[in-house]
């Protein structure tokens, strides 16, 4: 007969085991509500996402609508101008993009018969043979020289003129110099290299004054050493008036009164150029600059062509001309090749040139 202990012990194995039960149950039920919970809050974010795109979506659409909207509205405020550029922008297109379907002529061995498409392809053959080719790398030197002593002398002779002229009070000697420096570029090299060879020959005005003088008349024109010298300050006297232009429109664009200002605190002129001056057509100085770059390797066909003589051709031929020399002879593959060769440099002069620029000073640069 059972003890009332052994009762005892067998009734707390019994709560034992309902009490283990009960946190099973507890343990199960938790598990699956936080099944669900978890389940509702996933489809509750997915659905808040999807709603969040759509409306994304929807301010995408709308902000692009408006934006189309607000160019029209700004051209049709300025549909004038617009029409007023469509010329310009024609022109250009036909004269400098519609040619560059030409540029695959580089790559060809091209056959007039043939066309432009039909030729067969010549891959870089005309490159290597452009740069192993006889008068190419004395072309390139030559142009190099040339555009250097244009950067040199060249570039800054107009900001020289405006600056000077500037400082004048005069206001007819200042019109009279412009417009005297203004006239050689309504001239073209054709009509100057006339004057040019008129001027500069043996009999010419400039070796009858230096014989005036006791001095030997010079071939200013015929000898190689010289033809550097006579390149330069021609270019100069052409170029130097209508390059002033926009640093005459620079200059009047500084406020007066910074130089009130400077006056009063007693800087000399030199001061006032150095300090107010020059800073203030540093941004046109430096877009003018970038633009250059981008003819580095185009020194002047014009020029070159027609003040070249056969004694000065060793130092005076370029890559312009070393072009021509090859369409001449009907080699067409050959001068296209150099023509995008030029034009490649000169593409890569102007991204680094604005690289560097835009290190010096991020607000300025063409881009």
């Amino acid at each position: 007969m059972p003890t009332p202990e052994m009762l005892m012990a067998g009734e707390s194995r019994l709560i034992y085991s309902q009490i283990r039960q009960q946190r099973k149950d507890y343990v199960t039920m938790g598990a699956v509500d936080m099944s669900e919970r978890t389940e509702t809050a996933v489809t509750a974010g997915a659905a808040k996402g999807r709603g969040n795109a759509a409306n994304n979506q929807g301010k995408a659409m709308l902000s692009a609508k408006k934006r189309l909207r607000d160019t029209l509205r700004a051209y049709s405020r300025n549909k004038y101008l617009i029409l007023m550029f469509i010329p310009g922008f024609a022109l250009f297109f036909l004269f400098h993009y519609v040619p560059m379907y030409g540029i695959i002529i580089a790559f060809k061995n091209y056959r007039i018969l043939d066309g432009i498409l039909a030729s067969p392809w010549a891959g870089l053959a005309h490159f290597r043979n452009l740069f192993a080719g006889d008068g190419f790398t004395d072309a390139l030197r030559n142009t190099i020289t040339i555009a250097l002593l244009k950067y040199v002398f060249v570039f800054p002779a107009p900001i020289v003129l405006a600056l000077l002229l500037n400082e004048v009070r005069t206001t007819w000697f200042r019109r009279t110099i412009q417009t005297i420096s203004y006239l050689p570029h309504f001239f073209s090299w054709v009509i100057l290299a006339g004057i040019l060879f008129t001027f500069l020959s043996l009999d010419g005005g400039l070796n009858q004054i230096l014989a005036y003088l006791g001095l030997e008349p010079v071939g200013w024109l015929m000898e190689p050493g010289k033809f550097y010298g006579v390149v330069v300050v021609t270019d100069i006297w052409q170029s130097i008036g209508w390059g002033s232009i926009i640093y005459f429109a620079a200059l009047a664009g500084i406020d007066p009164t910074l130089y009130e200002a400077a006056i009063a605190d007693g800087a000399g002129r030199w001061r006032r150029i150095w300090h107010i001056t020059l800073p203030g057509i540093t941004p046109v100085i430096t877009t003018m600059l970038l633009l250059n770059i981008g003819r580095f390797m185009s020194v002047g066909f014009d020029q070159i062509y027609n003040l070249m003589t056969p004694t000065t051709s060793s130092i005076g031929d370029i890559l312009d001309t070393y072009v021509l020399r090859r369409l001449l002879t009907m080699n067409y593959e050959l001068g296209a090749a150099a023509g995008l060769f030029n034009s490649i440099v000169g593409l890569m002069l102007v991204v680094l040139a604005n690289r560097l620029v835009r290190l010096y000073d991020k607000d300025q640069g063409i881009w």
